[in-house]
């Protein structure tokens, strides 16, 4: 099995987090998302403490919320002691709706509106992690209006290709996000921000990209950012306390991914940036970095029923699901690697070849293509694995089709954290004349 936390009951099921998934489908209807709560706290508690212990007191991690973003994780984050980032005033509201504390809270955003300006600052987040100038001025005026001084991060991009999906990776000089080092706009853009009233510059953002399996891409990062922080220091006098590094610890989606160590690969980043730092004759910044797919990806697992299994004689075979796009769209997307389960036959030899499609009236519907499963039969129940990150959170009513819920699985108990759409819900929002 592609995780420890899959494996296989005596009937032959397929089991998750150590329940019966065909059981759990029947009681819950399908599509179903299912969450490995403990699997996503283990996960939490790793980064807290290996952050904690590598870079030193007032490091963390902060959970990367656009991942997925519900009242239920940002509870579940937030009790193993990780700040968030969110992305939008939406995910803003659900961090608060759950009680989450404001001065953990980070908004991240390549174009934050007025509006989303507005309700963080009323809301007292802890900082924004600024994109431009047209912001940081936003920001200025409006903290300034309110007889505030706002903590801000400026996104920097470092120049640095890791070698993932090119549209995963973030941290290249021509990228939407960010204020580019290498033109000389960083250093220009700092000073400005130095200047101006209503903000306080804690520190630099950057990210390189998702998927990354080892510690290299981190490391040539944290180089190019502390020799700038250095430059900074010396050319401008200003020093900064705060170095976040951004996401992207890659999960393994097939068996030909790797594993990767999280906390040992934060230790070799650490072993790394203080050795810069030393190098400089400067302390070691707190260090931030923002987990999200590696925190919940492969806490989730996705149920689907067969509808229909046909084979087009010398081509291929379509197994018909009642999910598809509208609950994950990474494969139409990315083109995303799953693994892929017959759930009712999981101890039957996995000889079938073929291409899962969705319920969409879509051609480009697919979630998986050439995947081998136990022979299919209508009715039985087809299991995703690896889908916790960037599926429930990306999931759309394309063709209006209702979203799934999402049960949390731990220490043998079941629970809804997010209820099944219905057609109400859809059209909840439409002007009946």
């Amino acid at each position: 099995m592609i995780h420890s936390n899959i494996t296989v009951s005596d009937d032959g099921h397929l089991c998750f987090a150590g329940r019966d998934t065909v059981q759990l489908a029947e009681k819950y209807g399908t599509p179903l998302m299912l969450i490995d709560e403990d699997r996503v706290r283990e996960r939490a508690s790793t980064y807290v403490a290996a952050m904690r212990e590598y870079f030193g007191e007032g490091s963390a991690p902060l959970y990367a919320s656009k991942a997925l973003s519900c009242v239920a994780m940002y509870k579940i984050v937030g009790s193993e002691g990780m700040s968030v980032d969110v992305v939008s005033s939406g995910e803003l509201y659900t961090a608060l709706k759950a009680g989450f504390p404001a001065e953990r809270i980070y908004f991240h955003g390549n174009n934050k509106t007025a509006d989303d300006v507005r309700y963080g600052l009323d809301s007292r987040i802890g900082y924004f992690v600024a994109d431009n100038l047209d912001e940081v001025e936003r920001i200025s005026v409006m903290a300034g209006e309110r007889g505030m001084t706002q903590p801000i991060l400026l996104r920097l991009t470092p120049g640095i290709d890791p070698h993932t999906n090119e549209k995963i990776s973030t941290g290249k000089v021509d990228s939407k996000f960010g204020t580019a080092i290498e033109t000389g706009q960083a250093e220009q853009l700092i000073a400005r921000v130095l200047t101006m009233p209503g903000i306080k510059l804690c520190g630099f953002h950057c990210h390189v990209g998702s998927q990354v399996f080892d510690q290299y891409p981190f490391c040539d990062a944290a180089d190019i950012m502390i020799d700038f922080m250095a430059h900074i220091e010396q050319s401008l006098g200003y020093r900064a306390e705060i170095l976040n590094l951004g996401g992207g610890f890659g999960v393994r989606y097939v068996d030909s991914d790797p594993y990767i160590d999280i906390r040992d690969t934060i230790r070799l980043i650490a072993e790394h940036i203080n050795n810069r730092c030393a190098e400089h004759g400067m302390p070691v910044p707190r260090i931030l970095m923002e987990p999200g797919r590696s925190i919940v990806a492969d806490s989730g697992m996705t149920v689907y029923t067969v509808g229909s299994v046909k084979t087009i004689a010398g081509y291929k075979s379509y197994v018909a699901i009642d999910g598809g796009m509208t609950d994950n769209p990474r494969y139409t997307l990315y083109g995303s690697k799953y693994t892929v389960y017959n759930a009712s036959r999981a101890d039957a030899p996995a000889d079938f070849k073929c291409t899962v499609a969705g319920r969409c009236c879509e051609s480009g519907d697919l979630i998986a293509e050439g995947v081998s499963v136990a022979r299919p039969q209508s009715g039985d129940k087809l299991a995703v694995a690896v889908t916790g990150a960037y599926n429930y959170s990306m999931a759309s009513n394309y063709n209006r089709v209702p979203r799934p819920p999402i049960v949390a699985l731990r220490g043998g108990a079941d629970r809804v954290i997010v209820r099944r759409e219905t057609y109400a819900d859809m059209v909840a929002c439409d002007i009946d004349e």
